[in-house]
């Protein structure tokens, strides 16, 4: 997927072999070091036919390798989650700096590398849709209140079956646009059209949106979905409620980022397994509230990080300024 994204903005990419070892069986365990090796000796061969001036790090293992054959390269970590997981925390050993998403991830880190607070950073384009271009986009009309729901980028079966579940008493109260990720998306299609004719004008199914994310984000009036890092930089850009399902495999760092914008106003957390009895009066009670909801936008609005994107490059920049002042770096070679 992360090809298939980058290549789109047309930046070239190279991919390396990678694995976790966290978590997984003695079985797995060693195919997967074998794996990372090969990765490290992939990363050598990029690391010396490229030339970096500076290497940015966002975490995950596929990041390992590069890490470890990375030698003095000035190195930048960023972390998106509001805690780090065991990949980070690895990462953060050979980062010489680290840019965390909220201030309270700085406890995290007890080494003496600096740690600086940028916020989450967001595409520059997703600011550029209106509430009235996003209702525009999707034909969306006026007289009833917006629901946007998401798992992430490959969906969540959890979040699609509770929906399809519910829609029909949803779709009385609300308009919904659903991103479904492809693994369902057939038994998404089925639902649709067994709606009641005068409910399918309402529901706005899409497996992934591209372009187009920014229009679901700015005409939404409230938002179901994950509690991924994301959440921390999209949700607050558009001032947008969020009702949050922590994704229950993902150790607790979900949880950790939902916590968070519960505690500053800006969202609801219903649990993953008590979707199926929580998620309809939840949903019900906060679209008829329009002081509730008002509330959770201003919330959110506090927390945006607008500028996230500019404070990353900047620390990049400084991460290579000594190296530029001595005459070292190349001219006219992207970093």
């Amino acid at each position: 997927m992360e090809e298939d994204l980058v290549t789109r903005q047309n930046i070239p990419f190279k991919g390396i072999p990678a694995a976790g070892v966290h978590g997984v069986g003695f079985r797995t365990l060693p195919r997967n070091l074998w794996r990372l090796a090969c990765g490290t000796f992939a990363a050598r061969k990029i690391i010396r036919d490229f030339h970096p001036d500076v290497i940015l790090f966002t975490g995950g293992y596929v990041a390992a390798p590069i890490a470890v054959a990375s030698g003095s390269v000035p190195k930048l970590l960023y972390v998106p989650d509001i805690e780090p997981g065991m990949a980070l925390k690895f990462l953060s050993h050979f980062a010489d700096r680290i840019a965390v998403t909220i201030e309270e991830s700085r406890i995290y880190f007890k080494s003496s590398k600096p740690v600086v607070v940028t916020g989450y950073p967001t595409r520059p384009d997703l600011a550029h849709w209106t509430a009235e271009d996003g209702r525009n986009q999707f034909g969306l009309t006026v007289d009833k209140p917006v629901l946007l729901v998401l798992g992430g980028s490959k969906g969540a079966r959890s979040i699609n079956q509770a929906l399809q579940a519910i829609l029909p008493r949803l779709l009385e109260i609300t308009q919904v646009i659903h991103l479904t990720g492809m693994t369902n998306w057939t038994e998404i299609e089925k639902t649709k059209s067994h709606l009641p004719t005068g409910l399918q004008p309402d529901y706005h199914p899409f497996p992934y949106l591209h372009e187009e994310m920014g229009a679901a984000l700015a005409c939404a009036n409230l938002v179901v979905a994950r509690a991924g890092a994301s959440a921390l930089g999209e949700f607050p850009l558009f001032g947008l409620p969020a009702v949050l399902v922590p994704y229950p495999h993902a150790w607790r760092y979900q949880k950790v980022n939902a916590d968070y914008l519960v505690r500053a106003g800006a969202a609801e957390m219903v649990p993953d397994a008590e979707m199926n009895t929580q998620l309809l009066p939840t949903l019900q009670r906060l679209l008829k509230d329009k002081d509730a909801l008002s509330s959770m936008r201003q919330a959110m609005q506090i927390i945006a990080t607008p500028d996230a994107s500019l404070a990353i490059a900047k620390q990049l920049h400084d991460l290579v300024l000594p190296s530029a002042s001595e005459g070292n770096r190349r001219e006219n070679k992207p970093c």
